[in-house]
């Protein structure tokens, strides 16, 4: 199994877990990112976990989804009250849900929007991070630029191999295209390797 990326927080030891919150609305593909995600894992040689949280997931209600990554056979079943990343699916849901809860500052941020974290009134919380641990990427305008639809979740699934390197970009592609063979697989394959890209860059000043 390749090494897992040293920014990855809490994983100064890289046998230790690493656990994602991802926060959207139903619709969205909340639940099939964490699930693309822990294909990425396993192709890799990690052991992964992918759940939903309880409650209604109807069209536009709030969604969380959790996934959990590991060199070691994962035991635990509860819902991720630290994280060490949050996914951002939905930016309206800054103002109405504590979508940080439990990050600390060592950890990621990741937040589907074109404007910058000044713009979205979180200059001061994100300063409290290290160096490249926080970025917004524009991922529904990537979504209707390679898929017709805003559909962000795999976008954002390339934003999160950028920013944190818990899983390659090549892995991301590979459980894309076998969700979703042909067109459509391809097309979120693009929007995903756009926002890696995006990611990947030197994130303009807040």
């Amino acid at each position: 199994m390749p090494p897992r990326d040293p920014r990855v927080s809490r994983l100064h030891d890289p046998q230790q877990m690493l656990e994602i919150r991802i926060h959207g609305r139903g619709g969205q593909g909340v639940v099939t990112a964490a699930e693309l995600l822990s294909i990425a894992a396993f192709r890799e040689g990690q052991y992964a976990q992918a759940f939903p949280s309880f409650g209604s997931e109807r069209m536009g209600a709030p969604v969380t989804s959790f996934c959990r990554l590991d060199a070691q056979p994962i035991r635990v079943r509860e819902p991720i009250d630290r994280p060490d990343v949050i996914v951002v699916q939905d930016p309206t849901l800054l103002a109405s849900h504590d979508v940080f809860a439990g990050l600390g500052s060592d950890g990621f941020l990741l937040v589907n929007s074109s404007r910058g974290f000044a713009e979205l009134g979180l200059a001061d919380w994100v300063a409290r991070f290290g160096p490249g641990r926080a970025r917004c990427v524009p991922a529904t305008e990537l979504a209707r630029e390679h898929l017709g639809r805003p559909l962000p979740n795999a976008a954002l699934l390339g934003g999160l191999a950028g920013l944190t390197g818990a899983v390659r970009i090549e892995s991301v592609i590979g459980a894309i295209r076998e969700r979703f063979p042909g067109t459509v697989g391809e097309r979120n394959a693009a929007a995903a390797a756009a926002a890696y890209a995006i990611s990947r860059t030197e994130p303009a000043p807040c």
